[in-house]
């Protein structure tokens, strides 16, 4: 069960709860996240092949993009899902996707982002997979994040989960040879063959 650690000298317990004001006022090294009140730490540095993964996904869409009113973004970037208010107090969700699409400019501010990005795309790394596909899961359901891409770089697969009626519901498992279609990003196709085969 993936827990976060306690170092010394650390501003945070393993077992406390924090808000996005406590996040604000840590002066750290590495980049973590808060779900639901709880630390997680980035894993170490992403592999080549997760590198690769997204400057060859953030290079396509924001070439689609171009011009629009939807931006995107890439990690570290920060997604504060507030549930109860806006306050930094009561925000107690900030997480770091890998890559995400923001087609309101009212949720961007100097900070990042406040509130449900339209689509995320999240790419697996060893170490990170409970909190990807069961925490992150849940809080972007809640939230009302659209679209989320969950890619697996090792099996070269991509499984998208588009929110109708505030539940989502999982396309099937998409690999090479597909053409994938965003039911957000009206329009655009991403070739997985061409994704994959650039890394």
């Amino acid at each position: 069960m993936e827990k976060p650690q306690d170092k010394v000298n650390e501003p945070f317990s393993a077992y406390g709860r924090y808000s996005y004001a406590d996040y604000l006022s840590w002066q750290l090294e590495e980049m973590v996240e808060l779900i639901r009140g709880k630390v997680f730490r980035q894993a170490a540095a992403p592999r080549r092949i997760h590198q690769g993964l997204t400057v060859a996904l953030v290079t396509r869409i924001h070439g689609f993009l171009k011009g629009g009113s939807c931006k995107v973004y890439t990690a570290p970037f920060d997604v504060r899902l507030p549930v109860a208010s806006r306050k930094h107090t009561d925000i107690d969700t900030v997480v770091q996707p890998d890559l995400c699409v923001v087609c309101d400019p009212d949720k961007l501010d100097d900070l990042g982002c406040l509130g449900a990005p339209d689509l995320i795309v999240e790419i697996l790394s060893p170490g990170n997979n409970k909190k990807e596909l069961q925490l992150k899961y849940d809080v972007y359901e809640a939230s009302g994040v659209k679209e989320y891409w969950v890619i697996h770089p090792d099996e070269r697969t991509l499984l998208i989960y588009t929110l109708e009626d505030r539940k989502y519901h999982p396309s099937r498992l998409f690999t090479l040879g597909d053409q994938v279609e965003s039911q957000v990003l009206s329009g655009f196709v991403l070739d997985l063959d061409e994704v994959f085969g650039e890394v």
